[in-house]
């Protein structure tokens, strides 16, 4: 009988786990969705707003890293020409490792960010971190690594994950 309770508890537990994950995970798509939106809306204040305001950006790439301030002010002239109908603008992310609780979340993926402009196309294909809390039930990232650049190969072979 004991063997029994043990097993119904541990099966309860992953179920009750799997659950929250899945909740969780759901959560945080959400939160890269309205990344994506902003980005291709130039929507300034809403991006703006994903990010916790003492949030870290590291250029890994450049080997450098700055506050967000510093961060936003040279994103603004694109997202001031996206909301003006300028250029054109998308990013997408995808995941590599998603490490997570009901409250914080570490992810790592590709993001694949593209323009277009009357000067003509543009994009990158990165690889990023990303280290998140959630606070006041709203997700906000805490520092945001852009690694390394991401080839077609890389970005391709986490379609599926």
């Amino acid at each position: 009988m004991t063997r029994h309770l043990f097993t119904v508890a541990a099966a309860f537990l992953l179920l009750t786990t799997t659950g929250k994950a899945q909740s969780v995970t759901g959560e945080l798509d959400a939160y890269w969705a309205e990344v994506s939106r902003t980005v291709a809306e130039g929507d300034f204040e809403g991006y703006s707003a994903v990010y916790h305001p003492d949030a870290v950006l590291v250029f890994a790439i450049q080997d450098r890293s700055v506050d967000l301030e510093t961060a936003l002010a040279g994103w603004k002239p694109g997202f001031d020409q996206t909301a003006a109908g300028d250029l054109t603008a998308s990013v997408d992310f995808r995941f590599s490792k998603r490490l997570i609780s009901p409250t914080t979340a570490y992810e790592e993926g590709i993001f694949h960010y593209m323009s277009e402009s009357a000067e003509g196309t543009g994009g990158a294909m990165v690889h990023f971190t990303a280290l998140s809390v959630k606070k006041d039930g709203r997700w906000l990232m805490l520092m945001e690594n852009q690694v390394s650049m991401a080839t077609l190969e890389e970005w391709e072979a986490l379609a599926d994950q």
